[in-house]
């Protein structure tokens, strides 16, 4: 892709873009580009940096165009992160169409070339049976090899397969035992990408006493950092989290009931 064709591209996008609905893509574009016809990175940068753009929304039809050219061009490359996001934009449906089959394929062309994130992506489409039947035999093999990468999201997709007995023997201390480790591994860096997930998950064990014993004020406590993670993931264009979100409100509800119910009277009190 030459940089004529990629500036003339950008150029057709920003005329055509609805500036209002998308401000990031606005000002990713007008920042990448020259008044007289330069492009200050690379196509693929450029790509990357629109993949997760105004992420509540759907890409516009020439966005999405120029991202699939620019991916093909460097799957071409055999570029392991190229196919990764092109397999996302299909699993998400933010290129207009989900695809889950089309996701599995660009996948699994990139965990065969070591990209992990892209394992992890398998992990998800058989756990879920996005592309067929749930199969979790392959869930747990893929989340394994992530885990062993250092994915944390990974690591507590078998935690979560302990919890179950899916696959595995279910084993509730074990669950436990992955989301504590989850949990002391967070930082102000990845935190708005797990964060919800997993302090969701240590309000489960505490609320439902997994692994552990209940404890509703420790619950409350996770499930209060858990809302908080899910607005930024929400806002970020998470559309799976609106779930999970609806979730840990009426738990902490559910919670807040028991503790009223719970305080003592203070039959002293005249």
């Amino acid at each position: 892709m030459t940089e004529k064709y990629l500036y003339d591209q950008l150029i057709s996008i920003l005329n055509n873009l609805n500036k209002a609905d998308y401000p990031e893509i606005t000002s990713i574009i007008e920042f990448n580009i020259s008044a007289d016809g330069k492009v200050y990175k690379d196509a693929y940068d450029i790509a990357s940096r629109l993949h997760d753009a105004d992420g509540a929304q759907v890409l516009p039809k020439d966005v999405t165009k120029l991202l699939t050219d620019i991916y093909l061009e460097e799957i071409s490359k055999e570029n392991a992160g190229a196919m990764t996001d092109l397999g996302s934009l299909y699993y998400t449906g933010r290129c207009g169409e989900q695809n889950y089959e089309k996701a599995v394929y660009y996948y699994t062309m990139a965990d065969k070339l070591g990209e992990r994130q892209a394992t992890e992506n398998l992990g998800y489409c058989y756990y879920y049976g996005r592309a067929g039947e749930i199969d979790y035999k392959k869930a747990y093999h893929y989340f394994v090899k992530g885990a062993l990468d250092g994915h944390l999201t990974s690591l507590y997709k078998v935690g979560d397969m302990y919890r179950n007995g899916y696959y595995v023997e279910k084993d509730e201390r074990q669950a436990f035992y992955i989301y504590n480790h989850c949990y002391s591994q967070m930082t102000e860096i990845n935190a708005h990408i797990i964060g919800a997930d997993i302090s969701k998950r240590m309000g489960d064990v505490y609320y439902y006493g997994i692994g552990t014993e209940p404890n509703l004020q420790m619950a409350l406590k996770f499930y209060q950092e858990s809302e908080q993670f899910f607005y930024v993931k929400i806002n970020n264009g998470d559309y799976y989290a609106k779930k999970g979100l609806e979730s840990v409100i009426q738990q902490q509800n559910d919670i807040r009931a028991l503790l009223i119910d719970e305080l003592p009277e203070f039959k002293w009190k005249k």
